[in-house]
């Protein structure tokens, strides 16, 4: 039987205790109850009932709705232009999802979403890929009608949501139903400024075991000692099988991942090769307590020209530990565009920037839904084993 927004799990008392006003401001993330209360009054209208674990501590996924349309190029529809408008130009055939169908690599798709939206003046929201979307190095945007920015929906939008999907290194097995992005919905700034990350660390520590530069969000630095064998991450083999995308631990490691050590002698360094796909992990372990949630941005093209982190949000909970964790390394999704790039043992490749809840989350990332990613190391998707 299908969840109803309402059947979520509420937190024990413990973790429901309110935080200080300082931290709870009027503007913020709205939290899983909230967005249960956008279904009830319309502002999120969904095609179907709400399925297990759509909803999330501080966003709920996005269903592939029922056709994908395979179009010549990506685009942005633009102010006054629908979605619609641009496809008859674009669209060159149409496949079905209502049974299970294989997006090709290096494929543009867009597919209608099963969820619109009709929000209140004063909301707005912002997509991205799902942690185990992005560690697919499924290239994966929201388009919404007069947008002219991929994954941005402006307060008071009303209207339809489409996926725009370009599978980059292994072709992958979709449906209707299948949920590859995940959306929030914000009111207000509630971008927390460095003075209050500062407090932050030093009062619930937000990371731990690297670097402590905190200038336009907290820094992330790679890891390329690894574990005690060695193993600092994965690059992506290329011509491989299929991925289904909806089933976990179905894929061979070996078949799709070639391991990368650490050197044995000399500087801890990595080679990026040119459109080659690498998952890598942080030193840091990191912590967003249940008062926040936090957003993993791709570091400044001006001092690298890669590309970190497709899958950017961290819900409440991620590493926290009354949610079952004790931090949790950061899993970087690396791509390196136009020209090889070294990274170095320790160096910045990103920073994590803290959002803070309108209110308390009635569930939690790790506890009251149980994840594969809570606690991580250095970790694949779920989809292998």
């Amino acid at each position: 039987m299908a969840k109803t927004a309402k059947s979520a799990k509420r937190a024990p008392a413990s973790v429901r205790q309110p935080a200080p006003a300082a931290t709870m401001a009027a503007g913020g993330i709205l939290p899983a109850q909230a967005i249960a209360r956008l279904i009830e009054t319309g502002a999120l209208i969904l095609a179907a009932p709400i399925a297990p674990r759509q909803l999330q501590p501080a966003s709920i996924d996005l269903r592939l709705g029922a056709t994908a349309i395979r179009i010549r190029a990506s685009f942005l529809p633009g102010p006054g232009h629908s979605v619609r408008s641009k496809l008859d130009e674009l669209s060159l055939h149409t496949i079905d999802l209502s049974r299970p169908a294989v997006l090709e690599t290096g494929c543009v798709y867009l597919v209608p979403l099963m969820e619109h939206l009709a929000l209140p003046a004063g909301i707005a929201a912002t997509t991205n890929p799902k942690s185990s979307t992005g560690r697919l190095d499924v290239f994966t945007r929201v388009i919404a009608d007069g947008s002219a920015a991929f994954d941005q929906i402006g307060a008071g939008y009303h209207g339809p949501l489409y996926a725009e999907i370009c599978p980059q290194t292994f072709p992958i097995l979709v449906r209707q139903g299948t949920t590859l992005s995940q959306i929030r919905f914000r009111t207000g700034q509630p971008t927390e400024s460095d003075d209050t990350l500062r407090a932050l660390q030093a009062s619930v520590g937000l990371v731990s075991g690297g670097v402590e530069d905190v200038a336009g969000g907290i820094a992330l630095s790679v890891d390329l000692v690894g574990d005690a064998d060695g193993l600092v991450g994965y690059r992506a083999r290329r011509h491989t099988g299929i991925v289904d995308v909806d089933a976990a631990g179905s894929c061979a490691i070996a078949d799709y991942w070639e391991p990368i050590h650490a050197t044995a002698k000399g500087p801890r360094r990595l080679i990026l090769d040119p459109d080659q796909f690498y998952i890598l992990a942080s030193k840091e372990a990191v912590h967003v307590p249940p008062t926040h949630a936090a957003e993993m941005m791709p570091f400044n093209p001006l001092v690298g020209e890669f590309r970190v982190h497709y899958a950017g949000f961290m819900d409440p909970g991620f590493g926290h530990a009354a949610a079952g964790g004790a931090g949790a390394r950061v899993v970087l999704e690396v791509r390196s565009h136009t020209v090889p790039f070294i990274l170095e043992d320790g160096q910045v490749i990103g920073r994590l920037v803290y959002e803070r809840m309108t209110e308390m989350p009635e569930i939690l990332y790790g506890r009251d839904l149980k994840s594969h990613y809570q606690g991580q190391h250095l970790k694949l998707s779920k989809h292998f084993r």
